[in-house]
């Protein structure tokens, strides 16, 4: 995906949702902050996203430029309309999040640490993929992930198992 392709989502977005701020939580935010990112953090061709006043507004657009929409097959990229809940970050995310303007439309993008403590949690192939890529071009650092992981509940989630998940694509990803 492209920053271009990003931003003909969220317009697409904002027309189907009648809603001009947006949360994209997903890998693709990554575009964001760095519109010229590498390549390989860039392999997904969907944008998640929600609106940010009206989260149940996120599945008319799953419905109208989800996967296998026209606007899928057409422009071989989509939305993938999520929730609130979808991404697991720390409580306080919003504090370290930015806020992006790309015309009409404000975009909330938590920080990369944030996104990346999310796929540790989910711990995909592809999430191993993403964090150690943004480690190797130190987009994000080691010590920051594992200070927003341990801001993680303890009493739900097995914290230190993401952590020795996060300890390995470092490892992975040194020189």
């Amino acid at each position: 995906m492209t920053r271009d392709e990003l931003e003909h989502v969220l317009r697409a977005s904002a027309a189907i949702a009648q809603e001009q701020s947006f949360v994209v939580v997903g890998s693709q935010s990554v575009l964001l902050p760095y519109p010229n990112a590498p390549a390989e953090l860039l392999m997904s061709n969907e944008v998640d996203l929600y609106p940010a006043l009206h989260p149940e507004r996120a599945e008319l657009i799953e419905g109208s430029i989800g996967v296998l929409s026209p606007f899928h097959d057409t422009f071989g990229y989509h939305a993938d309309g999520v929730g609130p809940d979808t991404a697991t970050m720390p409580a306080d995310w919003m504090s370290w999040a930015k806020l992006y303007y790309l015309g009409e439309i404000t975009v909330m993008c938590p920080d990369l640490h944030d996104i990346a403590v999310s796929k540790c949690v989910a711990q995909r192939d592809k999430d191993a993929d993403w964090v150690r890529a943004l480690l190797r071009y130190r987009m994000i650092e080691l010590e920051r992930l594992i200070e927003r992981l341990r801001a993680l509940d303890a009493s739900t989630h097995p914290v230190e198992k993401y952590v020795a998940w996060a300890q390995r694509r470092a490892q992975e990803a040194a020189p």
